[in-house]
């Protein structure tokens, strides 16, 4: 393979449709950055057609190995269209991971018909592409995050807790009841903790951010000693990097009668939302979850069908929420959602076995 086009005297059928797949591939490829970057702005917006641009430079390849070829316009393969449909939907960070995925699976590499420049391009949309989703993951991980914990959390422990003891053979009243003292304690203790992890994180920070009163401090200090370098190398800058720095502040304090600039700014990762959202959040993402196991009980099912029920839709939202992560991640949603379906069965089913060995002991 190399930057060039190979010489062909005539091409055969079989690398006609190759292009022309190919063709339709960098089409719709392109369509997609356009219509993400119609629900962009600024530099991410610019970012996106510069790929779309990248695309029909790939086009134009196929087009020119085509010649009188080209034929009908065909549409992309069903991925890439259903990228384009999500593009044009949502244009969200998931649409970006799956980009990331198609343009990590580009078949230029091992194509002699495609440049070595097609292929390089590929490999760098894919970390351009990897980049931008990184920028909503990093806006969403929060919430995502305790989204996916909650509602996992809730599914796989009420199932455990309801298939546990239906198995030792108590009343599908008491299993009722059970669901939903589970759901309740659960969802409850969900949201207490939320509560005091954020509320005490925000706490340790209050500690650490710097009093008004220090500002105002500032014009007061001895130039000459300028302890207020002090402070900036304890928050980890070099001695000179702090000497000059709070000079600065100091000579601009002095022009201004009070500090202009802080003593210390707090990281912007450090930064925290409030303790009752991220208690309500927790409490309900529990609730959507550990509700699921419950819901074959509160319709009138019994014995055994209400566990295969329960275990069926617990199962299904265990694949769909580790799909979505395996979306978000730029991995394969498949695997991931196998991945959650068999961590979550495999809990519940040691407490399956156990409500059955209680049930034939207390028989």
């Amino acid at each position: 393979m190399s930057d060039t086009v190979h010489d062909r005297a005539a091409p055969s059928p079989s690398d006609l449709r190759r292009w022309r797949k190919y063709l339709a591939a960098e089409r719709a490829e392109a369509a997609v950055y356009r219509d993400l970057a119609s629900r962009r702005s600024g530099e991410e917006r610019d970012i996106l057609l510069a790929l779309a641009e990248a695309e029909g430079r790939h086009e134009q390849h196929w087009i020119r190995l085509l010649g009188n070829d080209v034929g009908h316009p065909q549409t992309g393969d069903l991925r890439t269209r259903f990228l384009g449909f999500l593009a044009r939907r949502f244009g969200s960070v998931f649409v970006l991971a799956l980009a990331q995925r198609a343009e990590s699976r580009s078949p230029y590499e091992a194509d002699n018909d495609a440049t070595d420049a097609m292929a390089a391009d590929e490999r760098i949309h894919e970390e351009v592409v990897r980049a931008l989703a990184a920028r909503g993951r990093q806006r969403l991980s929060g919430t995502f995050r305790a989204a996916v914990f909650g509602a996992n959390d809730g599914l796989v422990s009420n199932l455990a807790l309801v298939l546990g003891v239906g198995a030792a053979g108590v009343d599908t009243r008491i299993v009722l009841l059970t669901g939903i003292a589970g759901l309740l304690a659960g969802a409850l203790s969900m949201g207490a903790g939320e509560y005091v992890s954020v509320r005490s994180q925000r706490e340790l920070l209050d500690a650490t951010t710097p009093s008004q009163e220090t500002g105002d401090s500032v014009p007061f200090l001895d130039v000459d000693a300028n302890e207020l370098a002090l402070v900036y190398r304890a928050r980890g800058m070099s001695v000179d990097d702090a000497t000059t720095h709070a000079a600065e502040v100091i000579d601009a304090a002095a022009v201004g009668g009070r500090s202009t600039a802080p003593v210390l700014r707090p990281q912007d990762h450090e930064a925290v939302g409030s303790a009752i959202g991220a208690a309500l959040s927790s409490f309900c993402f529990f609730a959507s979850g550990a509700i699921i196991p419950v819901l074959p009980y509160l319709f009138g099912a019994e014995g055994s069908t209400a566990v295969i029920i329960s275990a069926v839709l617990v199962g299904l939202a265990l694949l769909g929420t580790g799909a979505i992560v395996g979306l978000l991640a730029g991995a394969s949603p498949f695997k991931r959602a196998l991945r959650q379906l068999a961590i979550g069965f495999g809990a519940a089913g040691v407490t399956y076995l156990l409500g059955l060995l209680f049930g034939v002991s207390a028989g």
